[in-house]
């Protein structure tokens, strides 16, 4: 049974292993999921009787947690791109922007919309304008899957009201206002720099081929359908914002206008019509009475298409918070969080590669930046640095490193039509870099933090 250094030993084994059986092997990625697990399960100390359900637990967790939310976003991007509207918006942006612009007006919309809705409905009902984002502009699919995904897990990691940096901010001690517009000023470099600049170096070596000729097909279709309006540009906008409004909905009512009273009527129904999988579902429902006279199908062959295109996701997605759990049974976080607390060096670089680890061993974002914080928090004034700059360090570590065992990863692959190894190096080195930015930035506030208000 592997433990100490042999449990960290045997998880880079089985990363390993995974990505042989997926890319040298071509197995597919949801039976090479369990397989790692199962072994890796085995040589832990996790009781062999108890693997399966381990299993089970972590698959079922996952889709509890997203499986509705991926079945929901597919069908509401179906009906919007069958009724023309991605098409519309996409459009829309070029005549605002430009095409050189596109990826800044890509990587704005992004980093706005996590704000107040998560990583994976935000990357889910998104991808479909990427898609035609990038056979308008010519402009590689890699470039604007990586613009998208790490201008939302930056946000995410980031900027409060997400459940992560709110907890760090809570057991810093910090002012929630002052945290979130921090938060906010290392943001945006960290995404033009890791989603940006790194996304036009990266679409450079990952050309289109042939992965987008069926969206390619489809738009022709929409484009060509006769007997069919032609939906309006400010109705395709308002469908798309429609289920992040109600998120969107849900936080301001309970968080703000509501924060004292959240028993009452008005912010129980904000509660459950702003929930993410309630507002999907409200969405698609608008969408099927909204856009029926601008599409030429009729529903029932729209929703088949979609429920096609959602079974192997919801598969793959399952599998790797499986992996992900059994990885979390081992005790390897408890492992390395002993580790870490006897380093040496400065305590905003130990809240960044705390975070970090947590965040590659135990693939959620968000437990480690709870975990990290929750350790650190009581030392920072002990520690002699800025309890908001040591917050921002320990959400910087969170952006990165996403590997198989983050469910995450599988939604950027499937969703943004990537192998196993494209997705490690759009999302996992590109999230690696905005992490790496964000730290910089937090150094350069820390040198000038005398003559910073709230520091």
């Amino acid at each position: 049974m592997l433990t100490g250094n042999g449990l960290i030993f045997g998880f880079v084994i089985a990363l390993i292993v995974l990505f042989i059986l997926i890319i040298k092997f071509k197995w597919d990625a949801f039976i090479a999921l369990l397989v790692t697990a199962i072994g890796i399960g085995l040589l832990s100390t996790i009781p062999a009787r108890e693997i399966p359900g381990v299993i089970a637990e972590g698959f079922g967790g996952t889709l509890t947690g997203v499986g509705i939310l991926i079945g929901l976003g597919i069908i509401f991007g179906q009906f919007l791109a069958a009724s023309g509207a991605i098409e519309k918006i996409a459009n829309s942006m070029l005549r605002a922007f430009g095409v050189k612009n596109s990826p800044y007006a890509l990587a704005a919309t992004s980093t706005t919309v996590a704000i107040p809705v998560f990583f994976d409905a935000a990357f889910i009902i998104l991808n479909k304008l990427v898609y035609s984002l990038s056979l308008k502009t010519k402009i590689s699919l890699a470039t604007f899957v990586t613009i998208l995904a790490i201008g939302l897990i930056v946000s995410h990691s980031l900027i409060i009201p997400t459940p992560g940096p709110l907890v760090v901010a809570d057991q810093m001690g910090t002012d929630i206002g002052v945290f979130f517009l921090y938060g906010l000023l290392v943001a945006i470099p960290a995404t033009l720099v890791g989603g940006v600049i790194y996304g036009k170096f990266i679409g450079k070596r990952i050309p289109n081929g042939n992965r987008l000729d069926d969206e390619k097909e489809e738009v022709e279709a929409v484009a060509k359908a006769s007997g069919r309006k032609e939906i309006p540009t400010w109705l395709s906008y308002a469908m798309l914002a429609l289920p992040i409004v109600l998120i969107l909905s849900n936080t301001v009512m309970n968080n703000v206008v509501f924060r004292e009273n959240q028993e009452a009527l008005l912010p129980t129904i904000f509660a459950i019509v702003g929930d993410k999988n309630s507002a999907l579902l409200i969405s698609v429902i608008v969408a099927i009475f909204v856009l029926k006279p601008y599409i030429k199908e009729d529903t029932g062959t729209v929703m088949k298409q979609a429920f096609e295109a959602s079974g192997m996701i919801l598969l793959i997605t399952g599998a790797g918070g499986a992996f992900g759990r059994v990885v979390q049974e081992t005790g390897l976080g408890d492992l390395l969080i002993s580790m870490m607390q006897g380093f040496n060096m400065p305590a905003l670089l130990l809240g960044f590669v705390f975070a970090q680890i947590l965040r590659a061993s135990l693939g959620s974002a968000t437990v480690a930046l709870v975990t990290t914080a929750t350790i650190m928090g009581p030392m920072a004034v002990d520690l002699g640095v800025s309890p908001i700059l040591l917050g921002l360090a320990i959400c910087a570590g969170g952006i990165g490193l996403s590997l198989p065992n983050d469910s995450g990863f599988w939604v950027v692959s499937k969703f943004g039509r990537l192998s196993v190894s494209e997705t490690l190096r759009v999302w996992s080195i590109g999230g690696f870099i905005a992490g790496l930015t964000a730290l910089t930035v937090i150094y350069l506030l820390s040198a000038i933090s005398s003559i910073l208000p709230g520091i």
